[in-house]
């Protein structure tokens, strides 16, 4: 028996928020009404478990296994508490390249059809605030599969208000296996992390993201390792910020553009292993999902560092680098010397509107 199939046996046992052995207050969201029958909106019940959770103080929410539509909105709070938001299970996920792949039904699965509104976990914008537009929460969200739908017009989670967060073992998807998405063309993003001047402190871990217009909109204070994008149209895009990111080992499948830069931001992202759809692997459904550019920011607004590895379908290893802009950031493929920035930026402008041409490292 894991440590959280125990605690969500005392959970059932007691039928009401426990103390566990560290301290913490723990709710199942059962109790404040929850179903996961994949029909009934829980929108409400939700919201109950998580005032309860802010009324003791902070705490964290147990979602058993299932399907459960609605949204989950994280109200705000004045004071500095912590909201842990965890599924009964670690998701499956499920992204690649090639094929066709129906999505699992398994684990704790958080699923809105909406067309428009709030994104499926959001940190609220409440007048209950701790600083700024900030609330006090530090969100901690673990095991999760959220869900939307083919070209969404919803995020999957926005904590752009939330002080901090931290996510581990989540998986953002559209309800499709990303090589078969339909081109993104309403500006979401899978996740949105706490925007400019928070309270410093963003982790990601082992966090996938599939077929939305950007897969991660990273704000500053910003850590991730073991992340992995599929089929969106910005990988990462990096907006303004103060404070530098750090990345460590991104995934970046059959994106249009697997790093975009739209404000000026500091970062480095130590392995950056990019995948691009290779002859026959694409047709008119998913066209879009052909590579532009590895690196977009024709405004030369990021200053970075990027190790990279670049594989093509059905070919293997290659030295293609394709990029509009980045000036002030130093891309080298893994083994090779750094890459002649100017040059490359020079080549990629002059292409204008189209695919920049792709070549082997310069030396």
């Amino acid at each position: 028996m894991t440590k959280l199939t125990a605690i969500f046996c005392c959970l059932w046992i007691a039928g009401t928020a426990i103390v566990a052995a560290g301290g913490e207050r723990l709710f199942n969201a059962k109790d404040y009404g929850v179903v996961g029958d994949d029909k009934t909106d829980n929108t409400e019940a939700f919201s109950a478990c998580l005032d309860a959770v802010i009324q003791e103080g902070g705490g964290c929410m147990l979602i058993p296994d299932g399907v459960y539509r609605g949204r989950i909105i994280i109200p705000g709070t004045k004071e500095w508490i912590t909201v842990e938001i965890v599924g009964e299970s670690e998701p499956t996920p499920v992204f690649g390249t090639i094929g066709a792949f129906p999505f699992p039904k398994n684990g704790t699965i958080i699923k809105c059809l909406s067309e428009t509104g709030a994104a499926v976990i959001s940190a609220a914008n409440t007048p209950e605030k701790l600083c700024f537009s900030f609330s006090g929460a530090n969100v901690s969200l673990k095991n999760l599969d959220v869900r939307t739908y083919d070209n969404p017009g919803i995020s999957g989670i926005d904590l752009k208000h939330a002080a901090q967060c931290k996510l581990e073992n989540v998986f953002v998807n559209t309800d499709r296996y990303n090589v078969q998405a339909s081109k993104p063309t309403h500006g979401t993003a899978g996740i949105i992390t706490p925007a400019c001047n928070n309270a410093a402190l963003t982790i990601l871990r082992n966090v996938i993201v599939t077929g939305y217009h950007s897969g991660i909109l990273v704000n500053e204070h910003t850590d991730g390792d073991n992340i992995n994008l599929a089929s969106n149209v910005n990988g990462l895009e990096f907006a303004f910020a103060n404070h530098a990111s750090r990345f460590g080992r991104v995934g970046a499948q059959r994106c249009t553009r697997s790093v975009t830069v739209t404000g000026k931001h500091g970062f480095c992202i130590e392995q950056l292993d990019m995948e691009i759809a290779g002859h026959g692997q694409t047709d008119k459904d998913n066209k879009w999902q052909a590579t532009d550019f590895n690196i977009y920011d024709p405004k030369n607004l990021g200053i970075g560092d990027i190790n990279y590895w670049v594989v093509e379908g059905n070919v293997g290893a290659v030295g293609k680098f394709t990029r509009n802009g980045g000036e002030h950031i130093r891309a080298r493929r893994i083994g090779s010397p750094p890459t002649d920035r100017k040059h490359d930026t020079q080549n990629a402008q002059q292409d204008g509107a189209g695919q920049a041409p792709s070549r082997p490292e310069s030396k």
